[in-house]
């Protein structure tokens, strides 16, 4: 059973179409990426996923159900880290972890789940003196109360440090791992491409690309970046590498040779430089970013923001 399952939906604001026709099914387990410049209906789309605003058009499954008509069974298995949230100034951080337990009716460890989140020691503390990585990290515990099936985290890494950072992966992983499905919008390529199986991309509304990252390099044909480094450049070998079908360019700076080209091609231009008289001391290959797959998808119509 897919975990989400959009289909043919539309949103509509008057004149303004927010959302057109996206189809989209999330297997459960999976982490799902959601892409989109600002205002290409990223957040429309998460509204109408947790029935905060209903589509004009199309249907919207949440784990098998409709998310309109059984809102309520459907809220029972959801975690949300919603983005812009606002803690609450005069309570502490264990009484929010308080209230959610006791909004689910679960059974959970406030204090385990604070520790989990790196707010151990800070429970007593009323939110209202968190730093922003603080009060984020707060409501990633809520969003984790009573290990809910699906997760919607919208800009998660808002506010947090490095080390922040690399925590709200780790859960993002551990919450995969025991079987959740996590639906993950944010700005922060690296972010997504450090955690998620697969990701969709919006422009204007539109789902223009849907896949694995290295799907995506597959269908814009995306080249890599050889990166090697050799004790010598043998006279002629930069035009013999040129003449490798499948490379694009051949660069040159002291011992290290930067050769773009397709992925297979690679041990061609290693056995190229050894029978030229070369030594290969070290390579690596260096693919094409999430970044630079979005922008291969929507810059031509929009800027990414900074």
């Amino acid at each position: 059973m897919a975990a989400i399952e959009i289909d043919g939906v539309t949103k509509r604001y008057g004149d303004v179409v927010a959302v057109r026709d996206l189809s989209l099914d999330i297997a459960e387990g999976e982490v799902f990426g959601f892409l989109g410049p600002n205002g290409a209906g990223k957040s429309t789309t998460i509204n109408m996923l947790l029935d905060f605003v209903r589509p004009t058009e199309g249907e919207i499954r949440v784990l098998g159900r409709d998310v309109h008509d059984e809102s309520v069974a459907v809220r029972e298995h959801l975690g949300v880290l919603p983005e812009g949230f606002s803690v609450y100034d005069r309570l502490t951080g264990r009484q929010h972890l308080e209230f959610a337990i006791e909004s689910k009716d679960a059974d959970a460890d406030p204090d385990a789940l604070l520790e989990r989140v790196g707010l151990s020691g800070d429970g007593d503390r009323k939110a209202g003196g968190y730093s922003k990585g603080m009060a984020q990290r707060l409501v990633l515990a809520m969003s984790l109360v009573d290990d809910p099936d699906l997760l919607v985290l919208d800009e998660p890494s808002t506010g947090l440090d490095p080390n922040g950072a690399k925590q709200m992966r780790e859960i993002v992983r551990e919450e995969a791992d025991r079987g959740a499905t996590v639906f993950f919008s944010s700005h922060i390529l690296g972010q997504v491409e450090a955690v998620c199986d697969r990701v969709g991309i919006l422009r204007e509304g539109e789902l223009v690309a849907e896949d694995s990252i290295e799907g995506l390099r597959d269908a814009v044909g995306s080249d890599s970046t050889l990166k090697v480094r050799v004790d010598s450049v043998p006279e002629g070998v930069l035009a013999d590498l040129r003449g490798i079908e499948g490379v694009a360019e051949v660069g040159r700076e002291d011992h290290t040779l930067r050769v773009t080209c397709d992925s297979g091609v690679k041990a061609s231009v290693i056995t190229t430089l050894e029978s030229a008289g070369a030594e290969v001391e070290d390579f690596e290959m260096e693919e094409s970013s999430l970044e630079d797959l979005f922008m291969a998808y929507t810059a031509d119509k929009q800027e990414v923001e900074a």
